[in-house]
């Protein structure tokens, strides 16, 4: 390592390895974070190698982890979803798997729940286009297909 690294190669190896353990992470939030470390390319590049050797870093496993936890506490769509996944540089092959393994049934009622829940907040709106548009803008915002949210606020009004 350079001398201008905060932390040895091994102290950094166990930071790692006990933020791996806490919770599932990606290796872009853990290059990341190596690089506020000021730990040089080829240290980061190895590191990164063993935690996947090693199974302390699973792309597939975290892309599950995020699905999961978005779907089922945030509540958001697959397109919202899919985006933050990108932005981590997470393959499209994980992605896929990821959002393949939601239950649709789960996913819509989500998007029910989420429809009605906006719909009776807009109960002082008096003009119906105007609070449609409101119940649409807010599905889009949570990352829900249009051809999904469309059939389901028609169904509310």
């Amino acid at each position: 390592m350079t001398s201008g690294s905060k932390y040895s190669f091994l102290e950094v190896k166990a930071k790692l390895k006990a933020l791996c353990a806490y919770q599932e992470r990606c290796s872009h939030e853990l290059d990341k974070k190596m690089m506020q470390w000021e730990v040089d390319y080829e240290d980061r590049n190895r590191l990164l190698a063993h935690l996947i050797e090693n199974n302390f870093l699973s792309e597939e496993r975290f892309a599950e982890a995020f699905v999961s936890g978005k779907i089922n506490i945030k509540k958001w769509g697959k397109v919202k979803i899919r985006q933050h996944l990108k932005q981590k540089f997470i393959s499209e092959y994980s992605i896929n798997k990821a959002l393949n393994g939601i239950d649709d049934e789960l996913y819509m009622e989500h998007l029910r729940h989420l429809a009605e829940k906006k719909y009776q907040s807009l109960s002082k709106e008096k003009d119906g286009y105007a609070k449609k548009v409101k119940v649409y803008r807010f599905l889009a915002s949570k990352g829900y297909e249009t051809d999904l949210f469309k059939d389901v606020v028609d169904d509310l009004f």
